[in-house]
């Protein structure tokens, strides 16, 4: 009984704290037509201190919806174009001498920022993406021998041309995994590409308007935190990440010679995170089993290794996680 009236009380908080997503998503559809998987999913990572992997043809958006979110709340932005002579220092800074000074002195590179877009990821080296990566894993970075922190909140957000991929270095698989969501990208339907014509058709074209500041997010996070998530929904996440790693135990015989590996712990974690973060988008102080499917297939997409077999069969992981979420018991 007392969980009961505790889970109401909860409710209530958090329909009162995140009143401000829907000031967000307005800010954010005066810029942006359609899209609002997309958006959902920024905030996703953003209230649950994740990255996110976009993934479209050129056109989309993508850099547009970063930098509105980021003007949204006030916060700093810098877009990295990754190119094929990008270098470490050139994304973290290095260390110049002041003729001035005499002596060494750190100069900061663009990554010193809270959202951070870094466009077409696999067209730099595996050097500069490693550094990136460290950066979005340990949230600081070294620079000579002095280590400096990184602002919160700190969102990157890569994103990968799925069309071009000659003279690119795609991202390993332990990389990919750092990512909490990777987010595919559709093209807009009929209607809204209309509207897309009107809105560049515009003597001026919209701008979001600063309705929060980063300090209001690092207390949204606090808050999604505390969102009840039961044993039981605990229980159906963990069967999920299981059925990519033993699809026999759940019955999907079919898929046992088209997985190579599964997800890790680290796909469990950010299933349970994003859910959270999904039912605090969607106003509520506890998560149900839609809050899971909803983000599953973001967060697992890119953690299942496909074999030789899969690839020849046209199978691809969607495919496996859309069989999966129509196999595991739903609590």
């Amino acid at each position: 009984m007392n969980q009961t009236v505790d889970i109401r009380e909860l409710n209530e908080r958090i329909q009162k704290e995140s009143s401000f997503v829907d000031i967000i998503s307005m800010e954010m559809n005066k810029v942006i037509v359609g899209q609002k998987h997309l958006i959902e999913s920024l905030l996703v990572g953003l209230l649950s201190g994740g990255h996110i992997l976009l993934e479209g043809v050129p056109g989309l958006a993508k850099t547009l919806a970063i930098h509105t979110l980021a003007t949204s709340i006030d916060a700093k932005y810098a877009r990295i174009q990754f190119t094929p002579d990008l270098l470490p220092a050139d994304l973290m800074g290095t260390m110049i001498y002041s003729q001035k000074k005499e002596e060494f002195v750190v100069k900061k590179g663009p990554i010193f920022t809270n959202f951070v877009l870094a466009d077409e990821i696999n067209r730099a080296p595996a050097k500069v993406q490693s550094a990136l990566l460290e950066a979005m894993q340990e949230r600081q970075i070294t620079i000579g021998e002095t280590t400096y922190k990184l602002q919160e909140p700190f969102l990157v957000m890569a994103t990968q041309n799925p069309i071009e991929q000659e003279g690119t270095y795609p991202l390993p698989e332990a990389q990919v995994d750092r990512f909490m969501l990777k987010v595919v990208i559709k093209y807009p339907s009929k209607d809204e590409e209309k509207l897309i014509i009107q809105l560049n058709l515009l003597k001026q074209f919209p701008v979001a308007s600063k309705v929060m500041r980063p300090e209001d997010i690092l207390k949204a996070r606090e808050v999604v935190k505390d969102v009840y998530m039961d044993e039981k929904i605990q229980k159906y996440i963990v069967d999920i990440v299981f059925a990519t790693r033993d699809p026999k135990a759940y019955k999907l015989d079919k898929y046992v010679d088209m997985i190579s590996y599964g997800g890790s712990p680290r796909a469990s974690i950010s299933l349970a995170q994003a859910a959270k973060a999904y039912a605090f988008i969607k106003r509520r102080g506890y998560v149900i089993p839609e809050d899971v499917r909803a983000v599953c297939m973001d967060v697992m997409r890119h953690r299942i290794g496909l074999s030789y077999e899969a690839e020849a069969n046209n199978i691809t992981s969607e495919d496996i996680i859309a069989e999966i979420l129509n196999t595991v018991e739903v609590p």
